[in-house]
Parts: C-alpha cells; structure tokens; sequence
C-alpha cells in the first residue's frame, strides 16, 4: 500500500474518508485481522491525531434528528497504541491526557460512533487516588491488586480527602479540559459509587460477608467514603467545570451481585444520601445497576439465595417496578437497560414514555465477542432481531416524550443504543449491523411545536 498526501492509492480513499461509516469499521476489522496494510493506514491516522491534524473533526456534533450511537471505546484504542507503538496501560491511562482523549474520539469516529462519550479506568483511578496498590497489565485496563487491599475494620476511618490537584484526578482534569475544548460536549466526571469504591479497597468478599452479618458498619464504610473523598472530588470537579455532570458507577453494589434488598438498603441508599439536599442533585446519575432480572426469579429462587447468602440473609420482598423506582431515582435523566437486566425492552420503553425521559438500551460486550460466537451465521441474525427491536423501542420513546429539540446532544449521557464495551475482540461485523440497523430505521419524525 502506498500513502501519498495523506491518500491510500491502492483503495483509491483519502484517510479522512475512513471517518465516514463504515469505511472505518472495515479498517478496524482488517487491522483486527493482522492485515499490514491496515496497519500501516492506521498508523498514519493515529500519527495524524496524536499531532492534533484531525481536531476539526471532533467538533461536529451528531445529529438531532435521529436515534443516537455512543459507546465505552477505551480497551480498544489500549490495544491499538499497544500494537502501533508498544505503548502499555499505564502509560496509555496516565502519561498523556491529550493523547488519551484524541485517540478515543478518533476511534469512536472510526467505528462510527455518533455521539461521543469518553471512559477511562474509572474504577481502577478512584481507588489509586487513595493509595491503592494497582496492577496495570500491558494490554489491559487498571486494577485493584486484591491481595493487597488499602483498608480493614482497623484503620478504614484512615481515609481522607485526596489531593486532587495530583495524580490520577489531575489525569482525570485534563482528560476532561481537552475533551470539551475538541467536542463542546459538557464534561462528565466518572468515578466509583460508595459501594464499588469499598469493594475495591476494602476487598469484595470481606465486604460481601459485612454485608450480610453487619450491615450497619458496610453502610457507615460508604457513608464515611462519600463524605471523605467523593463529595470533595465532586465539589472541587465543579469549581474546574461548572458545566459539568458527575456519573457514579457501582457495578459492584447492583441487585445481580448484592441482591434487590441490600442494593436498596446499601448501595442505593448511600446514593440517594449524597444527592440529598446537594446542588449537584440534577448533574448527578448512576445508570449502571444491573441484573434487574432477580426480581423476577427472587420468589423460584428465594430458598437457595438464602442458603448462598448466609444465614441471616433475608428474603427480597422488591418487585421490578419497586426496583426500576429506586434505580430512577439515583439516574432521573433517563432509562437504561443493560444486557445484563435480561427483561424484555418493552418494559424499558414503557417506563421511559411513563416517566418522560429517553432510553438506553446498552448492547453487552458480550453480545459482540468473537469468542463467544459459535455459529456466526445464528450470532449476526440474532444481534440484527436485537437491533431492530432496540432502535424500534428508542425511536418510539424519542417521538412520544417531549424530547428537546437538541435530542440531548451535548449532555455527556450514554445513549440510545450504547455499546457498553468495545475491545479487540468485539466482532466488527456484528458492530456494522448495529450501526447500520440505527442508521436504517432510527430517523426520527419531525417534531411539531405548540
């Protein structure tokens, strides 16, 4: 293959032509491949970004008028700058804000994403800013070192505010600043939930075992963490950007892991304690709580969950409905449905008309795994169904609700269709399908104003 001015003259493309869908995606698909060529190609491109050659392209908004695309792109571009530049995890996340956040948009814009939402190790940077030993594997994301947690029942009122002026939140602050200077998109700050954070530094299987025998003290843990650390982080994230939103996310403290009750009871409350009264509260969601489906399986299922869980673990009386309440009421803006919720979408849309807010619908990173495919023939029908039906649910949502007339592009939100996690070893052509299942029926109607 032969570049000249910026041209491939064996494909007869210029490169900024690979920005337009899907010419990019069958770049990322022949790279993923181990084509050379694709290689070199995208190589010059990543040359072209990293010098800032490609800013303009950041700038151009998605579009109004139709069913959106966002997506979690991070792992991926970790494991292109590993193969074009040798490049490892740590040195990715931490050493070169600006890098991080053209490199991710431009792979968004390659993938053919529409509207971008930048994700970095938000776990793994919550918990180094307070002195957690970490474990940064070459080609993947950030960690806990689980053997070597930062606090016990002994010392965990040891933990103080951080210096968010250093470190992994400088990291996070700069991310952030060149990102909304390339996008005009509000800036997000994404950090651990008290839950997740005390999972991390605290371990998950000591905190689990609290959770059933001495729940007091788990809820006096995230009490004591939100007032220490992440209400600070937020309160200083506010001063740096006005603007700006805070996304909370607590995987570790959703109802598929902890059970329906204790979220309630746990995880739950200690978010709706640090929205109360805050000025943040309307800047504020948590959207990733998942498994809703053990709230239909809890009443087959109960017996044994209680054997699981210990001895005084009591039966979860919370319904769907009950649950799909308290999950609104730490993430107002809209409805999410994760892979993981596994309840059928219709539920989703008629909860987003109800409560007159867009929908999500998230698309598992397992649902788009080449590993995970047996028969690709059955797996690309299926996730086309899929498709289909998710941007048919979404599209309805967005013309019955009264939905502004930017269609949420500048909010810093997940949406429509959100692939929860792309990586290199995320299916690319089951990721056209979807795309272009979205490009095909997700037009909206024009919108009549009163």
């Amino acid at each position: 293959m032969i570049l000249v001015q910026g041209q491939d003259i064996e494909r007869g493309i210029t490169l900024t032509d690979y920005f337009k869908f899907p010419a990019g995606l069958h770049l990322l698909a022949r790279w993923q491949s181990g084509d050379a060529e694709a290689k070199e190609t995208l190589r010059t491109i990543f040359d072209n970004t990293i010098a800032g050659q490609y800013d303009a392209k950041f700038s151009e908004p998605a579009p109004t008028d139709t069913v959106h695309i966002s997506g979690s792109v991070h792992m991926i571009v970790l494991s292109i700058l590993h193969d074009l530049y040798g490049i490892d995890s740590a040195e990715y996340y931490k050493n070169d804000p600006e890098r991080y956040a053209r490199t991710n948009l431009i792979t968004s814009r390659l993938l053919g994403i529409q509207k971008f939402y930048t994700v970095w190790a938000l776990y793994a940077f919550t918990c180094e800013a307070l002195g957690q030993e970490m474990m940064y594997p070459d080609k993947f994301p950030p960690g806990s070192d689980p053997d070597k947690v930062l606090i016990d029942k002994s010392n965990w009122q040891s933990v103080t505010t951080p210096d968010f002026n250093t470190g992994v939140p400088k990291v996070i602050t700069e991310i952030l600043h060149t990102t909304e200077q390339l996008t005009g998109i509000e800036p997000l700050l994404q950090i651990s939930a008290p839950y997740s954070l005390a999972a991390d530094i605290y371990g998950q299987e000591p905190l689990l075992d609290d959770v059933v025998h001495d729940p007091d003290f788990v809820n006096q843990l995230l009490d004591h963490l939100a007032d220490q650390v992440l209400c600070p982080w937020i309160e200083h994230f506010l001063t740096e950007f006005p603007n700006g939103w805070i996304e909370l996310s607590d995987a570790s403290g959703s109802p598929f892991f902890i059970g329906p009750e204790n979220c309630k009871n746990i995880a739950i409350r200690s978010m709706q304690r640090m929205i109360k009264d805050k000025p943040w509260a309307d800047r504020l969601f948590d959207c990733n709580y998942r498994g809703d489906y053990v709230t239909q399986a809890q009443k087959r299922d109960r017996s044994a969950r209680r054997r699981n869980a210990g001895a005084k673990a009591a039966p979860s009386g919370i319904d769907l409905m009950q649950l799909t309440d308290l999950k609104h009421s730490v993430c107002p803006k809209f409805i999410i449905r994760l892979d993981a919720d596994k309840v059928p979408i219709a539920f989703y849309e008629e909860q987003a008309i109800a409560r007159n807010v867009p929908l999500t619908t998230g698309i598992g990173a397992g649902q788009v795994d080449r590993n995970s495919v047996g028969n690709l023939e059955l797996a690309i029908q299926d996730i086309r169904e899929t498709a289909l039906e998710y941007v048919a649910a979404v599209k309805n949502v967005c013309e019955t609700i009264d939905l502004p007339d930017d269609n949420n592009v500048l909010q810093p939100w997940p949406s429509h269709v959100y692939f929860e996690d792309i990586s290199a070893q995320s299916q690319f052509e089951m990721i056209e399908i979807i795309m272009q299942t979205v490009r095909d029926k997700g037009v909206l109607k024009a919108r009549v104003r009163t």
